[in-house]
């Protein structure tokens, strides 16, 4: 069976096939397997809060399903031939839709944009998306309708603040008493938060259940068909394809990492199909540089404890030597998967210098790098050692079937090498949770490896890559928020970085994004595994759903609709 991929529209001009009056087509019945912690992206770097988040909140601009930006709150999107960006590169400017309210009724101002800007930037929140507002000095409201956003230095690509599924607008009024470390504190506010989107937030338990109702205040009367979304969170990737293509029990499942041939037989049942795109996910391995040994207390998984083993690149060389790449994509993804090496996709690239191939598993290579660093089997027992250190790894991921046979696959072939393994999975609403109680997060790091997929909005990486910036490493003083889970801090990458913050023209910033993913691919920060097809399946009379990789996946959820003959 083919995967279905959904068809492309315009997304302001979008409209139903099945025209009428909000609400006409019920519940929409939605198992999201990874169940939210909150609804506000600001504190969670994990996907499914994020895209949530997004039924309710949203950005100034999006992109749609071919990586376009498009318009969203804003009239259209500013450029220099239309004004909108200064000649000097160091502001731009958002003009507002008019008549945007919030679900309350109040008016959507400029305010609210630059208060959201001030809410991630105050010391002490613990911003998950802080890497969104790199180089902004301002972020003002001229009049109403008007959000200038100032930059500390020219900004060729300024169009990272408050674009995509991870850089929504919070209303000022609902958030004014949630700034700095009072942010994570603010349950109503993060459980519920007030938005322009086409659905409300009724009910929240967390890493369990969110219950939406459609916006009474939304902008286009017609929409959105569902009166109400049950967003069912809990149980696994099987559980929730079963749910829609086989019981027919639910009309959308989430995030499906599952082998296509399961998915292919799944659907032979005939109640819905999978649907897939390609965009930026990358599932791979995360190195971490510091240690995290439970006996160094508060100063475990710190960037001031090195790790003993991977601090050594040999040993991280010798770990992905090691892996048959080819191997784990027709274990978990068939032709939902590519074989990767690069931490961003091809068409990021394309430089005049053509990708090397990704190389082949080479064990005996890799034995020889561990030989190099000095790690041998002392005393034949299979695993190597040094120093009466024997050469033993904790490797964390979240629990799903496809994960836990690549985590088995990966411990045989290290075992191989002489590696002990020791495997851990924890749920996928802890792991991408961002509790700063929890020990079990991706944030936290408390292992050696660690395992999972993540991805960015748009087709410009410079805020994504700008997470593994020294200045990115969660610690407890930013709440163990920040994307450089790894710990990895390398100044030629930091300053790569910041010239290409400042440099414009799409050849010369292709060259710089393809110096940035050498470095962190050479160096083994991470070990890119599988480039990944974004998977997900619905019932075949729900309609309007168009596949995006590159922004939330329920980007134009006001469309979705039922068939009439459904109802």
């Amino acid at each position: 069976m083919a995967l279905t991929l959904g068809c492309l529209t315009t997304p302001l001009m979008a409209q139903s096939q099945d025209t009428g009056e909000r609400g006409r087509d019920g519940r929409l019945e939605m198992i999201y397997w990874q169940a939210p912690s909150t609804l506000n992206p600001y504190l969670s770097s994990g996907a499914k809060d994020t895209e949530a988040a997004s039924i309710v909140l949203e950005p100034l601009a999006r992109h749609d399903a071919t990586g376009a930006m498009v318009p969203w709150l804003a009239t259209e999107i500013p450029t220099l031939d239309n004004g909108g960006v200064s000649e000097d590169l160091t502001r731009i400017t958002w003009t507002l839709r008019e008549g945007i309210t919030w679900s309350d009724g109040s008016a959507f101002t400029a305010e609210d944009v630059a208060f959201t800007w001030r809410y991630c930037t105050a010391p002490g929140t613990g911003c998950a998306q802080a890497d969104m507002f790199d180089d902004v000095a301002e972020v003002t409201a001229p009049d109403a309708r008007r959000v200038e956003i100032r930059f500390s230095t020219p900004k060729p690509y300024p169009y990272q603040p408050f674009v995509g599924a991870q850089a929504p607008i919070l209303q000022a009024a609902q958030f004014a008493e949630c700034l700095g470390p009072e942010a994570a504190g603010c349950s109503a506010q993060n459980f519920a938060p007030i938005g322009t989107g086409p659905y409300r937030v009724a009910e929240f338990r967390s890493n369990d259940t969110v219950l939406f109702e459609a916006n009474p205040a939304y902008r286009d009367p017609a929409k959105p068909a569902f009166a109400e979304i049950s967003l069912k969170g809990g149980g696994t990737p099987t559980e929730a394809a079963r749910a829609v293509l086989e019981a027919g029990a639910f009309d959308y499942a989430w995030n499906l990492q599952l082998p296509p041939d399961l998915l292919s037989a799944m659907a032979a049942a005939g109640h819905g199909t999978p649907v897939v795109a390609f965009g930026a996910v990358v599932e791979r391995l995360v190195v971490n540089f510091s240690d995290p040994d439970p006996a160094l207390g508060e100063a475990r998984a710190t960037f001031l404890q090195q790790h003993p083993i991977l601090s050594d690149r040999l040993v991280r060389e010798a770990l992905s030597l090691a892996i048959d790449r080819a191997a784990l994509v027709d274990l978990g993804y068939g032709d939902t998967g590519r074989v990767t090496c690069n931490i961003l996709p091809p068409t990021m690239l394309a430089t005049e210098e053509p990708l090397a191939p990704c190389p082949a598993q080479d064990l005996d290579a890799a034995r020889a790098r561990l030989d190099e660093a000095g790690w041998t089997d002392s005393d034949g027992d299979g695993i190597r050692d040094k120093d009466g250190t024997p050469l033993r790894l904790l490797f964390q991921t979240t629990t799903n079937a496809v994960r836990q046979d690549f985590q088995m696959a990966l411990k045989h072939w290290w075992g191989e090498i002489g590696i002990d393994t020791e495997l851990r999975h924890i749920d996928a609403s802890v792991f991408f949770g961002g509790d700063t109680g929890s020990p079990d997060t991706m944030q936290k790091f408390f292992a050696d490896i660690q395992m999972y997929a993540a991805s960015f909005t748009g087709t410009d990486p410079e805020a994504y890559l700008a997470g593994w910036t020294c200045s990115s490493i969660p610690r407890p003083e930013n709440q163990w928020q920040g994307s450089n889970t790894g710990r990895w801090c390398h100044a030629e990458f930091d300053a790569l970085l910041a010239t290409l913050a400042q440099t414009a023209g799409l050849a010369a910033r292709a060259a710089l994004i393809r110096q940035l993913n050498d470095l962190l691919v050479q160096d083994y920060a991470v070990i890119p595994l599988v480039d990944r097809g974004r998977v997900s399946a619905h019932l075949h009379d729900l309609k309007g759903v168009v596949m995006n990789s590159w922004d939330s996946e329920f980007w134009n959820i006001a469309d979705w609709h039922k068939s009439p003959v459904s109802r």
